[in-house]
């Protein structure tokens, strides 16, 4: 299911005096929060005046914050960006929970989890079988987020009860 809006980080301490704020990203990089222009805090849209990269962080300048103290009140809270400011190929992990799986055309269960491995993701499938699937394009057919759907491919060592 498409989210209206996904979380992408944290605001974790104020920089310098002018009101602007250090961001840890959750997102797959620090510069990836720099391709945005608006985000959304507590319900309310603000602007994104400026963002660049520190380190693993990004020191943004939002619309409406320019003091140290209004910046000071922003810590703790999480930045949220608009899904449809998003391109539509990019899915993210908290959209699949709850997508149901098909093999062959037989629904095998719903995407309960979505473990993030060095190598890559893997997709925990319960049904009436447990499958840990990995998410890469050998396994993962198709994923159609409209119609609630993933269609996959099986092989022997993936259902968790198997011996």
């Amino acid at each position: 299911m498409k989210l209206q809006f996904v979380e992408a980080g944290e605001i974790v301490t104020t920089h310098g005096v002018k009101g602007e704020v250090k961001v840890l990203p959750w997102l797959d990089g620090p510069e990836d929060l720099c391709e945005f222009d608006r985000c959304r805090i507590d319900g309310a849209e603000y602007k994104i005046l400026s963002c660049r990269v520190q380190k693993t962080c990004n020191l943004v300048v939002l619309s409406g914050i320019d003091t140290m103290e209004k910046a000071q009140a922003m810590r703790g809270k999480t930045i949220e960006l608009y899904r449809e400011d998003i391109d539509d190929e990019v899915i993210f992990a908290a959209e699949l929970l709850g997508v149901e799986v098909y093999c062959e055309e037989n629904c095998i269960g719903k995407i309960a989890d979505v473990l993030d491995y060095p190598g890559n993701m893997v997709y925990v499938v319960k049904g009436e079988h447990e499958y840990m699937i990995p998410a890469v394009k050998q396994f993962v057919l198709n994923t159609d987020l409209e119609n609630n759907r993933m269609d996959v491919a099986i092989i022997e060592g993936m259902r968790n009860d198997e011996n």
